[in-house]
């Protein structure tokens, strides 16, 4: 009998692109990645969205299919050493598709759609990982189907960052739909790209960079073409990159582009894609730039190891919101602690997955009162209004969202309007998380070191029975009757609270 495969050691990333879906399996060796598979497929899912932002048929099955293959690859790897991320399209998809619920369905895995900010973020990790320890300031641009975007960092830390809605996918289609490429429509796109720059360019002329990197498949795509042709060597530069603009308007039609080392399946979509790469050579003056294998995916591997090995970046950006909006540090460990507590005695009867609780009650407890660096009036909204629109670094807008809803349920009413963005999956779970976080904020109003009380929490499927000792009650008459008006205002969930 074959010895049984250990694919416990393995990690793998899915990157939904709006060009292409990507997959990749990989192996932490010391501080290096060795890579195990990859599998790529050309969706090309942003040209599938209507002008109502709907997924057409064709387009869904054809993602849905590729999905099932990837989760096929993806069986016996632990669910918590896989990470599905969606960027553009996916961001853009209106509210209310199925097509997430049907592809996590065909890819046994959650998807998390990730803002652009976060994707830039990524991407650098992805691009700069491996690099050394240098000094050198970089700029980083990828160039997706549906997005671009320009990092400058230096080192690991990225620095500016801006996501740009230009991609291969969606420029082709805007300007040679058709199939039609003559200069001037050429000339049309480039100027195009080149204003959706603008507002960009002054900024990062000033912050200037010493190299340049391109990532992902337009980038490479172009290099590809003018080696080939003995336009360049190692990089790309701004003659030769003029060269294969004069070149791919020779052709005239997208299905005559046929360039020696271009990939077929990128061929339909190279003439957009090439109009924005001339476009931020144009506006950033960029003279040459390298090129780079390792993109999103590769980012989102050396994310998730940093999340299997505490050295997750979601809780640095909690610490540094916490710091920056002055929030009470002492106070909110208690709450935290009190709030972990009760998970510990509930979950195994609510059904909680006590290692996401932990997480967003560790979160939620650390930023509920940062809404107080605006006003005390309704601070709970204004802590939600931070949490679900700032940029925070490592979250997807999924785990934003559910965060921010959580936030706001720590106090006052329960609003169903903190939960109507979230999927049908996470309603009860953030409302029992929410009752969890609200009792421990109630306990340690009084914000005395020793007001944490001894418990016994008891849990039913819409209840929860909290057994305190009566000298605390009768120490703490606020702690009370603060607990009598919650299981008033939990009655509106149909939840019944009782303590005793």
């Amino acid at each position: 009998m074959a010895e049984q495969l250990d694919r416990s050691a393995e990690v793998a990333a899915v990157d939904l692109g709006s060009n292409s879906f990507h997959l990749i399996v990989a192996r932490e060796q010391g501080t290096e990645l060795q890579v195990l598979d990859r599998l790529r497929e050309p969706i090309r899912l942003a040209a599938g969205l209507d002008d109502e932002h709907g997924l057409a048929e064709h387009a869904q099955k054809r993602a849905l299919e590729c999905l099932q293959r990837f989760g096929e690859r993806l069986a016996g790897i632990p669910r918590d050493r896989v990470r599905v991320v969606g960027t553009k399209t996916l961001r853009k998809l209106k509210k209310g598709s199925d097509f997430l619920k049907l592809a996590r369905k065909a890819l046994g895995h959650d998807v998390e759609t990730i803002s652009g900010l976060e994707e830039a973020r990524l991407v650098y990790a992805g691009v700069v990982h491996g690099l050394g320890a240098t000094p050198a300031r970089r700029l980083v641009v990828d160039i997706g189907g549906g997005s671009t975007e320009l990092i400058i960092g230096k080192g690991a830390e990225p620095r500016l960052m801006e996501s740009v809605a230009l991609g291969c996918v969606v420029h082709t289609r805007r300007f040679f739909d058709d199939g039609e490429i003559t200069e001037k429509r050429f000339r049309k796109a480039r100027l195009a790209a080149r204003a959706e720059l603008e507002f960009l360019e002054d900024r990062y002329r000033k912050a200037g960079w010493d190299v340049a990197i391109g990532a992902s498949g337009t980038v490479r795509g172009v290099w590809r073409v003018m080696r080939a042709k003995g336009w360049a060597q190692d990089e790309i530069t701004a003659d030769g990159l003029e060269k294969v603009v004069e070149l791919t308007l020779k052709t005239g039609r997208v299905d005559k582009i046929d360039f020696e080392d271009l990939r077929e399946d990128r061929r339909d979509v190279f003439a957009g894609g090439l109009a924005v790469l001339a476009g931020v050579f144009d506006a950033l003056k960029v003279e040459r730039m390298q090129t780079s294998e390792s993109a999103l995916r590769e980012g989102v591997i050396y994310d998730l190891l940093g999340r299997l090995t505490d050295r997750d970046i979601r809780d640095e950006t909690i610490a540094a919101r916490a710091q920056r909006y002055g929030v009470d540090l002492p106070h909110a460990a208690d709450v935290e602690a009190t709030a972990l507590k009760l998970l510990e005695g509930v979950a195994e009867a609510w059904k909680l997955d006590k290692k996401t609780g932990k997480r967003l009650l560790g979160w939620a407890a650390r930023l509920h009162e940062s809404g107080l660096a605006i006003a005390h009036a309704g601070y709970h909204k204004h802590s939600e209004y931070l949490v679900r629109h700032a940029d925070l670094p490592g979250f997807s807008q999924t785990e934003q969202r559910v965060l921010a809803a959580l936030v706001r349920l720590h106090r006052g009413k329960f609003a169903p309007a903190a939960w109507a963005d979230l999927s049908e999956d996470w309603v009860e779970p953030i409302q029992q998380l929410a009752v969890l976080l609200r009792i421990a904020v109630l306990m340690h109003r009084s914000r005395q070191p020793d007001a944490r009380p001894r418990f016994t929490p008891q849990a039913g499927k819409h209840s929860l029975d909290l057994q305190l000792p009566k000298s605390w009650l009768e120490e703490h008459p606020l702690a009370a009757t603060d607990l009598e008006q919650e299981a008033d205002y939990l009655k509106t969930v149909d939840f019944r609270l009782k303590f005793e």
